[in-house]
């Protein structure tokens, strides 16, 4: 797979040019707004990148995604694994949330009732800073 800028100044490129309103089906805008850049999303457990619903009318980015997330990961972290724009990302992962192959989860909250972070989540970011 092909990143979708690489090639525009090489017109001898050995792969062809795939762009994203093509991988996406003409879609510019993802259908969900519930998924930002740190919304954790995994595989289901009975799905692997090989079965599941709908295989014949995903993308080869789809069966990616399927494929990173057997651990959790943010959406910002599946779209610098796959070498494209966050947009695009954010609709090939709703289609797989859609289509119940992929969990989505708002990352967690680290700060108490109050919105006073917890003083051992403070603790570790001062610890972790201090070995650098």
């Amino acid at each position: 797979m092909k990143h979708w800028t690489e090639g525009f100044e090489d017109d001898d490129a050995d792969e062809p040019l795939v762009r994203p309103y093509t991988i996406t089906g003409g879609r510019t805008a993802p259908e969900r707004d519930d998924l930002t850049l740190i919304t954790l999303v995994a595989t289901m457990p009975a799905v692997s990148p090989g079965s599941g619903r709908g295989l014949k009318r995903m993308q080869p980015e789809h069966r990616a995604i399927l494929a990173l997330c057997e651990r959790p990961l943010a959406v910002a972290e599946v779209a610098a694994a796959l070498n494209l724009p966050v947009s695009v990302t954010k609709i090939l992962i709703g289609d797989l949330i859609e289509s119940g192959q992929l969990l989505s989860r708002p990352p967690l909250a680290f700060t108490q009732a109050g919105g006073i972070p917890e003083m051992a989540i403070l603790e570790a970011v001062r610890d972790g800073l201090r070995r650098l």
